[in-house]
């Protein structure tokens, strides 16, 4: 049996939208997708959902894409390819919730073909605290070591440490949050290598809908005021800044003339930006920036 054609994984990473989607909706128990196709006018296309009226989730986004055509001059020069057409597919994923005690989150799975023979596999998961909670921490890095182990000892590690220096704001000096994982430019030895780093990107799909159902489920109960959600605007502007100026996946949808909409569906419904804030001494705000650092072991982090 040889590898699967870029036409089947595209089917794969679709069918895993729906599953996602399905566990997402289940877990907010009240708001739903929308679902919005659309076509690409250099070739191929996807499907954005949306989530709406939700219980928990404020703003979220599954988009599924599957794109292909001449590879833009920019992309090539980037990636430092030659010139040859190119086919994109996956998924990318965030989600913004009403609560500030409920962390962002983003996930993304993708595969790059050329039409000369280059591929890989590229993606990750990461988790967006508004506030750094160390047990929250322990338990997200707990389950995604758990899948990265099941195919690689070396991936946990290795990729733990490539989200720490990808997910951080140079101009702030500060991660985006308490990391996770982060791959890319995986590209298979052999056929059976290949089935293997698919099969790692779907187990990440997996993960998804259970780690944050288990997140919408235990704090979205945590008490908050208007303090806590003014601090929550301004974690969201952070996040804005990264996705702005320094995420690589925005900059790739762009320069392939991706459909902007689908794009920016990251952002969050509302940021703020106040001149100059500082947190209290003390505080739960001050904590959370002493601890958006690289290079944290929260497995094994006591405060």
């Amino acid at each position: 049996m040889g590898r699967k054609t870029k036409a089947e994984i595209a089917e794969i990473y679709r069918q895993m939208q729906d599953h996602i989607c399905g566990g997402l909706e289940q877990g907010d128990g009240q708001g739903k997708f929308m679902e919005d196709q659309w076509d690409r006018e250099d070739g191929g296309g996807g499907r954005t959902r949306t989530f709406q009226n939700g219980a928990i989730i404020e703003k979220g986004g599954v988009a599924f894409s599957e794109v292909y055509g001449p590879t833009p001059e920019k992309i090539l020069q980037k990636l430092g390819l030659e010139k040859s057409d190119f086919f994109a597919t996956g998924i990318s994923i965030v989600l913004h919730p009403f609560s500030p005690m409920v962390p962002i989150i983003h996930m993304n799975i993708r595969y790059f073909e050329m039409e000369n023979g280059i591929h890989w596999f590229g993606g990750g998961i990461d988790l967006t605290p508004h506030y750094v909670d160390p047990q929250d921490a322990k338990y997200f890095h707990k389950e995604v070591k758990n899948v990265c182990d099941q195919f690689d000892p070396e991936y946990y590690p290795k990729f733990k440490a490539w989200a720490d220096d990808y997910f951080f704001v140079k101009h702030r000096d500060e991660t985006r949050g308490i990391g996770g994982i982060f791959y890319d430019r995986l590209t298979a030895k052999s056929d059976e290598h290949f089935q293997q780093i698919l099969d790692f990107s779907l187990e990440i799909g997996r993960l998804f809908p259970r780690i944050y159902t288990y997140f919408m489920e235990k704090n979205s109960k945590i008490p908050f005021g208007p303090e806590e959600k003014a601090w929550q605007n301004h974690r969201r502007g952070r996040y804005v800044e990264f996705n702005l100026v320094w995420d690589s996946g925005t900059k790739f949808g762009l320069d392939t003339n991706g459909r902007t909409e689908s794009i920016l569906m990251s952002m969050p419904p509302q940021a703020e930006w106040t001149y100059m804030h500082q947190p209290k001494p003390g505080s739960a705000e001050e904590f959370t920036l002493n601890h958006l650092k690289k290079d944290i072991d929260w497995l094994t982090f006591e405060e």
